[in-house]
């Protein structure tokens, strides 16, 4: 099996491509016309949400992501801003008075907003260790992962899922948010797995496993 890392430009992939390695063939792809060489694709992202929709714009990753996750039905796995990525819309970035957002790839229904707009009372960026809650049980990515297993968060927006049978995994930070989804093959964490200790080695193996349709 050959796992893809998207390459766009954004954040320093080093990391996330040494904690794969030991799980088969890593490639770093930095151009889209490689995604059907490989037989997944993992797509990162760190900062700003509009920002990273651009450079997939500009790279022209935008599309292929699509056709990846669509026609070709290859496993996707977004994490952090990646995952963000998935939803219909984001806000972060957006310019104007009035807020429409700015679009996602329409993977998964869902907008990415602000975690105070959802409620949240807590200091702003969620940062640090925080459990996890499987609503479906282990399974999927989280095989294996029992209930309540922490992992590492970094993020000050978090995806309002439409549909919450989309919804695999919940962190409570004042408030319920949204730590991963899931339709068909595409997949979203918000933490980051790479920093997430023996658990966060788990997600990875278990998307590696994880069969194309």
């Amino acid at each position: 099996m050959i796992t893809g890392i998207v390459d766009y430009g954004v954040g320093n992939l080093g990391s996330l491509a040494h904690s794969l390695r030991e799980y088969g063939e890593i490639r770093l792809l930095d151009r889209p016309a490689d995604a059907e060489s490989v037989d997944r694709l993992i797509l990162p992202g760190v900062g700003n949400f509009a920002n990273c929709a651009v450079r997939l714009h500009d790279t022209g990753w935008w599309s292929e992501l699509l056709d990846a996750a669509g026609e070709r039905k290859q496993p996707l796995l977004g994490i952090c801003v990646g995952m963000q990525l998935l939803a219909d819309f984001g806000h972060e970035g957006a310019c104007g008075a009035d807020d429409v957002g700015v679009s996602g790839l329409g993977l998964i229904a869902g907008e990415v907003r602000h975690i105070s707009d959802l409620g949240c009372t807590f200091r702003v960026p969620h940062v640090g260790w925080n459990s996890i809650r499987l609503p479906n049980g282990a399974q999927g990515i989280f095989s294996d992962i029992p209930d309540k297993t922490d992992f590492y968060f970094v993020h000050s927006y978090a995806f309002d899922v439409t549909d919450q049978g989309d919804i695999i995994a919940v962190t409570d930070y004042g408030i319920p948010l949204v730590a991963a989804v899931r339709k068909g093959q595409v997949w979203g964490v918000q933490f980051h797995p790479e920093k997430s200790s023996k658990a966060g080695q788990r997600i990875l193996k278990n998307f590696i496993a994880v069969e194309s349709c």
